[in-house]
């Protein structure tokens, strides 16, 4: 049996026992001293509303399971007490268009102040690393091409992996942003990832993908775990 099909395996039997699992057990989760945060949902799923009130519009249900059995992870960029008189979390919602923005309920789930951001700069083609107002990394990059390229704005890492495909390098983030179309498996999703062609590195030939060295790919395996904040500016 292949690593990836136990795993699977495994994801979901964990998956039918957390559906068994009683709604709302457990003490609510302390909330966060500082924004972003991120974490795992805690609910089996969970309305994203337009406003912290669970009258307002649904923007979304989040599911505790993604569809390829990871953890569903969300990233809060602030609260404020909501209709209920309960707090809500702000959140960035992964999913077109980019930006979304919605509200859940705090005790949905379980949060963490983020301690590394990353930053792409589509202009200039490199990413960076920092840690507050250290910088821990600073690469070069490739990116989307002209009609395909990298979307700007604010996402987040929501799943790591190592690629079947040797095309993605030996590392890769996925992230919250979507593209017109990308080299990610399915299409779609704007990946950080390795790639078996470095001299293309600085230029814009991607799908909409960012692509750095294998080990650029290795050390953000190292700096920056799911919930990460990532800023794509024009440079």
């Amino acid at each position: 049996m292949t690593w990836r099909r136990l795993t699977t395996r495994v994801a979901a039997v964990l998956f039918a026992a957390a559906a068994l699992a009683p709604i709302g057990s457990g003490a609510t989760p302390a909330l966060p001293t500082s924004y972003p945060a991120a974490g795992e949902l805690l609910a089996l799923q969970v309305a994203a509303r337009t406003a912290p009130d669970r009258k307002a519009h649904v923007i979304r249900v989040l599911h505790q399971f993604r569809t390829d059995y990871r953890l569903q992870v969300v990233l809060a960029l602030g609260q404020a007490t909501g209709a209920d008189g309960k707090t809500w979390f702000r959140i960035s919602v992964p999913m077109r268009p980019n930006g979304t923005i919605g509200w859940i309920p705090a005790g949905a789930v379980s949060l963490k102040p983020t301690q590394n951001r990353i930053v792409v700069n589509r202009g200039l083609r490199f990413i960076e690393v920092f840690h507050r107002d250290r910088r821990l990394l600073h690469a070069k990059v490739a990116v989307g091409a002209p009609g395909r390229e990298t979307p700007l704005g604010d996402f987040y890492v929501t799943a790591r992996f190592v690629p079947d495909d040797s095309f993605l390098g030996v590392f890769a983030l996925e992230t919250s942003a979507y593209s017109r179309l990308t080299e990610w498996p399915g299409g779609g999703v704007v990946g950080i990832h390795g790639t078996s062609k470095p001299w293309l590195l600085g230029q814009a030939v991607s799908h909409g993908c960012v692509r750095v060295s294998n080990a650029t790919a290795l050390a953000l395996k190292r700096l920056a775990p799911v919930g990460t904040p990532i800023s794509i500016v024009a440079g």
